[in-house]
């Protein structure tokens, strides 16, 4: 386009890129959301339960055990299973506490891991030690500092096998709700993340589950070799195994709200600000379809509010607000009914807030994607 064609049409063109942004966000909002909003768990014909191998890696975890564990050894589920806890190389009383714990629950097993992996930073080592030892081929992943909702938390996450290849459950990892403006920012981050990475399942493109919540097979693991192909990368022993090994065959997800955990969240803008930093750092290693499907979805997003007020003040007012309510109305149903069943309502008569503060999520944590992640998991 010629210069001066571009300064005499300039608003129509930010009207059309503001059309444009406005159409990849509906497309994602009733291809991939919609899925997720108006999802319902398929019947099972025959019920089964499964022996399950419950995992949780822990590091100076301590009070957290103390508080939490409890949760996890008390569930009620008849079925074989085992919980086993491995502490890596703790200086606290986790070693001591735990043993307290064993003499009363008969389930609990205990690694001790007294030296560190060479050249296997973060969880990754401890973690595969803890999944070699388990003697059953379902495993449950959880974090030392979550405790789960229900006392039938094993029960509801290994029902969600079957007899048609499923091998890898993604599960939703809720926070705690706590009366302050942090805590609803952390929760919403969580419910977008969920609201993306459970509904990509849904429509066969698995990418990613969070180690708070996450069931897979043993046999899925061993048949990938671990974590092997992503041992130098300090973070994503949860997301990069998914991203490799989940597709649209073997994958499902429960929302059941006796699959979900409770974890503890930050209490500092500070401690956030690293976990998510961490987090993102490990995304660029997402397969390329992955990090498309997700770049152009953040960019449209990112894109949105600026493309509507300048399209507003420049354009048509009329237009870009008729557009906006189209968006708008949509976005309400989804996030409306995505949220009721993940139980987090309460975050609805913010959500407007929440989607203007989206722009400054992805300014804060763009740069994240570019740099080298931490060489610990603690």
């Amino acid at each position: 386009m010629k210069p001066s064609l571009f300064l005499e049409h300039w608003p129509l063109i930010l009207f059309v890129a503001f059309c444009v942004a406005t159409g990849i966000q509906l497309f994602y909002f009733l291809f991939f959301f919609s899925r997720l909003a108006f999802y319902k768990a398929p019947r099972k014909k025959n019920s089964q339960t499964h022996p399950v191998s419950v995992v949780i890696c822990g590091r100076d975890e301590a009070d957290n055990l103390a508080n939490y564990l409890p949760g996890v050894l008390v569930q009620d589920f008849k079925t074989s299973h085992e919980v086993i806890v491995v502490n890596d190389n703790s200086y606290d009383d986790s070693k001591y506490l735990l043993e307290e714990f064993r003499k009363i629950y008969k389930q609990l097993k205990i690694v001790e891991l007294t030296q560190e992996a060479k050249m296997i930073p973060g969880k990754r080592y401890p973690l595969s030690v803890g999944i070699k030892t388990a003697k059953h081929e379902i495993l449950l992943l959880t974090d030392a500092d979550c405790v789960p909702a229900t006392e039938h938390w094993i029960e509801s996450m290994q029902n969600a096998y079957d007899d048609d290849g499923t091998e890898i459950i993604l599960g939703y990892g809720a926070y705690h709700k706590k009366k302050s403006f942090l805590n609803k920012v952390i929760r919403w981050e969580t419910f977008h993340a969920a609201l993306q990475y459970l509904s990509y399942a849904l429509a066969g493109t698995p990418y990613m589950g969070v180690g708070r919540n996450l069931s897979y097979k043993k046999a899925v693991f061993m048949r990938h070799k671990g974590f092997s192909s992503h041992n130098n990368i300090p973070g994503g022993d949860d997301d990069l195994f998914i991203n490799m090994a989940a597709n649209k065959k073997n994958t499902t997800i429960n929302i059941d709200p006796n699959s979900f955990t409770l974890s503890l969240p930050a209490t500092s803008w500070s401690q956030w600000f690293r976990q998510k930093k961490r987090h993102y750092s490990t995304s660029k290693y997402y397969k390329p379809l992955h990090k498309i499907l997700l770049g152009l979805y953040a960019f449209s997003q990112f894109l949105f509010y600026p493309l509507l007020i300048t399209s507003c003040i420049f354009y048509n007012w009329q237009l870009g607000v008729g557009i906006f309510g189209i968006r708008l109305f949509i976005q309400v149903v989804i996030y409306w009914k995505t949220l009721q069943k993940l139980n987090e309502k309460d975050l609805m008569p913010l959500f407007l807030f929440f989607d203007l503060w989206m722009f400054f999520y992805y300014i804060i944590f763009s740069f994240s994607l570019v740099t080298k992640p931490r060489p610990t998991w603690k």
